[in-house]
């Protein structure tokens, strides 16, 4: 029997193990750090060999192929062993997509792919469709591929799920849009990172459709320089299409195959410009699947949004409090500062990517009257917007954060918790700093 290796036992890792062994597999899962006990006990009930702490290489550098865990970077000492002996090294997209005939809708880029993802599941449920939502969100793809019968899947997929495909192609691939990020994954070269993004659409056919932003500078120049097969839809919120999806006068407009569906905006239930993208990359899929317009309308306008991102938490005095820490990068700020129409008391700050300021100067000069620097290292922070307001504080947790932003902040102001940077210095994850800002928040 072919022997698959996993490195990574986490939701991805055991959900690849899981499928590979129901398919004949003989399986080993190796994770340098430490496995989760509840999916120890999963891998030991399906009778899965698995070590955590350490990579053993003999029972690893005999694999016929090769599950890499979209954290483990290329670098990593036993993923050059492998590719040095040829070693196919595949995502659990490429290792799982082979053994379902369900129709996949691939979701990709810098920003707002898990809105669109789940903006795009929604619109697909809603419908009656019988559909799974996987990749980098939620259940395992490769899991629900061994344990489900879905007749779509909605996967949001990282730059790094990508790097791992070799024949995956989905049916509808969304590429929201591209901004520096992760570049310490990619050589600090932005066009490496451009490529790996790009690698979704590289083996669609003519039968297949990439969904893109063409006010994007990034994206449109790749396309420029580029050949793709697939049909190109395309949606702007400055431009008039002729095909695709555009904006005129607050009525989203979108023509595809002889197709066209209207909606105010004032009727989405998102808010912001960046999100009246997201919903056209949405509605651009459930066009294509042949949704029927009012199904399409009542979803958009009952969409709950997603956690962490302009999530509204509670208003306080005549503050609202807004938990947009799922904002990583600079240009996720970026559209949570230009959404703001109070004044805005911003909670900023962690790990910086390689971070440049300069784009939010204007909005900061406009928008923010205070910033609280939420990180073990804000000089950065300090030196970009130091001249510009007139209250800046540093804190090193986010008790303190959330109680000196009730102390600043006046009624009618905002108070935003959007980092524009990891959050690794002092939580867990997003996730973990989100819920911790909540809770502070609840305790006022």
């Amino acid at each position: 029997m072919p022997r698959l290796v996993i490195l990574g036992g986490g939701e991805s890792g055991v959900g690849t193990a899981i499928l590979g062994k129901k398919k004949g597999y003989d399986v080993f899962v190796s994770d340098f750090g430490k496995i989760k006990d509840n999916y120890k006990e999963v891998l030991t009930n399906n009778e899965i060999k698995w070590e955590d702490e350490q990579h053993t290489e003999e029972l690893i550098l005999n694999a016929d192929v090769v599950m890499k865990s979209p954290g483990i970077p290329d670098k990593a000492p036993i993923v050059k062993k492998l590719v040095e002996k040829n070693i196919p090294v595949i995502s659990e997209i490429e290792f799982a997509a082979p053994y379902t005939d369900a129709i996949t809708i691939g979701i990709t880029g810098s920003n707002g792919k898990t809105t669109t993802t789940m903006l795009t599941y929604h619109l697909l449920k809603e419908a009656g469709l019988n559909v799974g939502l996987g990749g980098n969100i939620g259940k395992s793809f490769a899991w629900q591929v061994a344990d489900e019968n879905f007749d779509y899947y909605v996967l949001e997929l990282s730059s790094f799920q990508l790097d791992g495909i070799i024949n995956y192609k989905p049916h509808i691939a969304i590429l929201t849009n591209i901004s520096p990020d992760h570049l310490d994954r990619y050589e600090y070269k932005y066009e490496n990172y451009i490529e790996s993004k790009f690698r979704i659409t590289k083996n669609q056919t003519n039968q297949d459709y990439l969904i893109y932003d063409a006010d994007d500078q990034a994206s449109q120049n790749w396309l420029q320089n580029n050949k793709v097969k697939a049909q190109l839809i395309p949606f702007s919120i400055t431009q008039n299409l002729e095909k695709g999806a555009s904006l005129k006068n607050n009525t989203m407009e979108i023509n595809i195959n002889e197709e066209e569906f209207l909606m105010d905006t004032a009727d989405i239930a998102l808010e912001g410009k960046h999100n009246f993208k997201n919903a056209m990359a949405a509605t651009s899929v459930a066009t294509i699947l042949r949704i029927r317009k009012q199904t399409i309308r009542e979803s958009l306008s009952n969409f709950q949004g997603v956690e962490h991102r302009l999530e509204k938490v509670l208003k306080i005095q005549n503050v609202q409090y807004i938990n947009d820490s799922k904002a990583t990068n600079v240009n996720a700020t970026f559209f949570a500062l230009d959404s703001m129409k109070t004044p805005t008391v911003w909670i900023v700050g962690g790990v910086d990517k390689g971070n440049d300021y300069t784009e939010l100067m204007p909005l900061v000069f406009e928008k923010v009257k205070a910033i609280i620097c939420l990180g073990v290292e804000n000089k950065k922070i300090i030196d970009a917007f130091g001249n510009m307001v007139d209250i800046m504080v540093e804190v090193d947790n986010m008790h303190d954060a959330v109680n000196t932003a009730r102390h600043i902040a006046e009624k009618g102001d905002s108070v935003l918790l959007s980092p524009a940077c990891a959050s690794f210095d002092l939580f867990e994850n997003y996730e973990d700093r989100g819920n911790q800002f909540k809770s502070e928040v609840r305790n006022l």
